[in-house]
């Protein structure tokens, strides 16, 4: 990885980490509603997977807000989709689980629970079809792959060798449970070994899980079909804002917060690219004012007409004429 991608990873894993305090400093204030699920703690895999998979189609969880600034969302149509108002990349219809932006070929915030799986198996048969050479990246979570569509998506993807990145973010836990309670084996990937190759990965390195995911991206992208990623990393904070974590022990908490990838990042620039102290402050600052700049304009825009209430729902004559 060259020096200008290493520091633009590390510029988004900043702002991303501000981004998700302010949105729980927020949604405490009563300006977002519904569910806020952060992604503090996961930053390095978050960022470095949609940086190395920089072309193609992507399908995501719905722990969703960095990945999609890290695809290309200005941070500022973000936090207006959170705060319900009409400038949000969905004209503040979706919230923080639905950041869906075509344009960016981020098909982001599936609320159902692995529901993204089989959509993005979808896609990655359509793209194969065409002729794309890009292929499809879906992430999703441990607890996804109990699901009956989960193996399902495996199997169809792994039977007509489809160009599919499957990435799994293992932190440990659905909800409140954690895995090794409803799975047999920590990991994962386990599970996709009798359908694809499988790699493993500390998803903590943002270095490491962008190299992984460039490789699995080339792999895909040679027509050899499918392959799964398992990266293991650990969010800090509750499954949302309604959850305390207490199933978690502050030993636990401590041992991840030790592995903080923003730190390990900021480690990697100093010691192998040369990045000075002053440099890095910048950087923070600069993530300051990019999170301070979303939220005033998250706070200022203006709510959706009530007019338009029921825009959206059905496809319009024009589009249907275009699609036929």
């Amino acid at each position: 990885m060259d020096k200008l991608t290493a520091k633009e990873i590390y510029e988004t894993m900043v702002v991303g980490r501000r981004f998700e305090y302010a949105a729980k400093e927020h949604y405490m204030e009563g300006k977002i509603s519904g569910f806020l699920h952060l992604d503090i703690g996961q930053e390095a895999l978050s960022v470095a997977a949609m940086k190395a998979f920089d072309k193609g189609d992507v399908f995501t969880t719905y722990r969703e807000h960095i990945m999609a600034i890290a695809r290309g969302m200005e941070p500022k149509a973000v936090m207006a989709e959170l705060f319900g108002k009409k400038t949000g990349v969905s004209e503040g219809r979706g919230g923080s689980m639905h950041l869906f932006d075509p344009s960016h070929f981020f098909y982001g915030g599936d609320a159902i629970v692995g529901g993204q799986i089989p959509n993005a198996v979808g896609c990655a048969y359509a793209r194969k079809f065409q002729g794309s050479e890009d292929g499809v990246l879906v992430l999703f979570g441990d607890g996804a792959s109990n699901g009956g569509a989960f193996f399902e998506s495996l199997n169809i993807a792994g039977a007509w060798k489809l160009p599919l990145l499957f990435l799994c973010e293992n932190n440990r836990y659905a909800i409140g449970t954690e895995i090794t309670r409803v799975a047999p084996f920590l990991e994962q990937a386990k599970k996709a070994e009798p359908y694809m190759p499988t790699m493993e990965v500390d998803g903590n390195d943002a270095m490491a899980v962008y190299e992984a995911v460039s490789q699995a991206r080339e792999y895909i992208q040679k027509g050899h079909g499918p392959i799964f990623v398992e990266a293991f990393t650990y969010r800090w904070e509750g499954h949302s804002m309604s959850d305390a974590g207490t199933y978690r022990s502050p030993q636990e908490l401590s041992i991840w917060k030790s592995k903080d990838p923003i730190e390990r990042m900021k480690r990697t620039l100093k010691e192998h690219y040369g990045m000075s102290d002053e440099e890095l402050e910048a950087i923070e600052k600069e993530a300051d004012a990019i999170v301070e700049e979303a939220v005033a304009y998250a706070d200022a825009s203006p709510e959706p007409e009530l007019s338009t209430l029921h825009d959206h729902l059905f496809v319009s004559q024009e589009v249907r004429h275009a699609l036929s």
